[in-house]
């Protein structure tokens, strides 16, 4: 890297240094770590690279790691974001986990000044509308200022907030996007050289970018926090801050929620047991389920700073910039791969998986649903922490190409399940699955002996009669896969 020559050489060198977080279960990682990080600031411009250096040089001299580590996420927004991703990934050291969990609410460093010519501009004159003096909070893209709202003289008045976008990011995320490509690329021609498994990494870096170009289109944030509303309409427990009518296409205007984040351990054992059912069933169960012929929608970056405990014992989910969606087909061959792990039956796991993405080399696919189906064998439930482990492998080594929703899907449930844990380890998400399925089809069985078994799979934990009865014909196979340790 070409450091500018204002700049002291060796904050590049201690930069170079923060791959040194990386866990030791993930130590031969480290250099391909430290070379994607000088491949990255090598080709930011001149003026961001001296951004990042002086926040460098204003840190004391002995900053921890996570300390400067959370100073450099903080001037990329593309790194902000995968830094939230991973703040509750449990494999990460605590003192890191807890360094990153403080990019999901950040006090604001842009001034109320620098947005506000951009909120005259947008907003215009609103009768009886009072924004504050100072600004909120600040996340990965956006600035939030509150504001209170009075539309008549004689009603009550409506606290509110303003969320805009930081002055200069779209410039910046601009910037860092078209990095990501190459970096993709980059990186796999260096796992050669390090001696490591070459990973996917331009396809996966790809669907990110989109995921992230996506996040300052707040027309579309608008949208699904309307489309969130209609859907969470029946759960009296989970809250979707509403939609001024003053907003625009670059200034969402939403309800203010009061609260703490959800991983806050404010409350007894029990009650926070509950909360992380909660939030499991909010954010998974209830879109997995209940997914009609359009699909289900999923919140796409379930971060604790997104998710808020309200006085009150309801969950607020404050943030709808990025959302993902899998096809019906693709919620039933979840099932489906479920299905064939519990039979041990491979060739049903590897028809289920070629419905989920492209597969690219069928023998590295057969190899590790075996591995995966063994650990079945030995006691593992085939839930969703077994199906991501199986997938990610599969996404790992190439052998499958999922497409961009799967991909999102499988960074949603990570967060997820890191926030989950974080708020009480006594609640999987597979239990929480398991119960929501099994009463979505308990509320089925009134229509199922009046169908043919070879009906769609209309609900009902996406379950067709030929699926049930299959299943009852399928028992004594399982049982001799089961006893002589073969497959399907």
């Amino acid at each position: 890297m070409t450091v500018p020559p204002d700049i002291d050489s060796s904050l590049l060198g201690i930069l170079l240094r923060l791959s040194e977080l990386l866990p030791p279960t993930h130590a031969r990682f480290r250099p391909l770590l430290a070379d994607a990080l000088l491949f990255f600031l090598d080709r930011l411009s001149p003026v961001r690279q001296r951004d990042i250096f002086a926040a460098q040089l204003a840190l004391p001299i002995n900053a921890s790691r996570p300390r400067r580590l959370l100073a450099l996420f903080r001037f990329c927004p593309t790194l902000h974001k995968l830094g939230q991703v991973v703040a509750h990934d449990r494999r990460l050291a605590g003192d890191l986990r807890r360094r990153l969990q403080e990019l999901e609410t950040l006090v604001p460093t842009d001034s109320l000044a620098a947005v506000r010519p951009l909120l005259e501009r947008e907003v215009g004159h609103v009768a009886g509308l009072h924004i504050a003096r100072k600004a909120l909070a600040e996340a990965s893209v956006a600035v939030v200022v509150p504001f209170v709202w009075r539309p008549a003289a004689n009603s009550p008045p409506q606290q509110g907030v303003f969320k805009v976008l930081r002055p200069g990011v779209q410039d910046r995320l601009d910037e860092e996007l078209a990095i990501w490509p190459a970096l993709g690329t980059f990186l796999e021609e260096r796992c050669v050289a390090h001696g490591l498994p070459v990973f996917d990494y331009a396809n996966t870096l790809e669907s990110v970018a989109h995921l992230l170009a996506n996040e300052v289109r707040l027309d579309r944030e608008q949208a699904h926090l309307r489309q969130a509303a209609e859907f969470y309409a029946g759960s009296p427990d989970i809250l979707i801050p509403g939609v001024f009518p003053f907003s625009t296409p670059s200034v969402t205007a939403m309800q203010r929620v009061d609260g703490c984040k959800v991983t806050s351990q404010d409350l007894p054992a029990r009650e926070m047991r509950q909360r992380a059912e909660r939030l499991i069933r909010a954010l998974l169960a209830q879109p997995f389920w209940s997914s009609g012929e359009a699909g289900a929608v999923f919140h796409a970056d379930p971060h604790a700073g997104n998710l808020l405990a309200t006085p009150d014992g309801r969950l607020a989910i404050i943030d709808w910039a990025l959302t993902t969606t899998l096809a019906k087909r693709q919620c039933e061959a979840v099932v489906q791969l479920v299905l064939g792990a519990l039979t041990l039956n491979d060739r049903r796991v590897c028809a289920a998986i070629a419905a989920l993405g492209e597969s690219v080399d069928d023998a590295q696919v057969q190899v590790a649903v075996r591995q995966a189906i063994g650990e079945v064998r030995r006691g593992t439930f085939p839930g969703f922490e077994w199906m991501t482990s199986l997938l990610d492998a599969l996404a790992a080594t190439s052998a499958v190409r999922f497409p961009e929703e799967v991909s999102l899907f499988r960074k949603a449930l990570l967060t997820l399940s890191g926030v989950a844990a974080d708020v009480s380890q006594d609640m999987t998400m597979d239990g929480v699955l398991i119960r929501e399925g099994a009463s979505q089809f308990i509320r089925s069985l009134w229509w199922r002996p009046w169908i043919w078994a070879d009906s769609r799979r209309q609900g009902g934990a996406h379950l067709s009669n030929a699926d049930l009865f299959g299943l009852g014909a399928e028992l004594p196979a399982s049982t001799l896969r089961f006893l002589t340790g073969g497959s399907g």
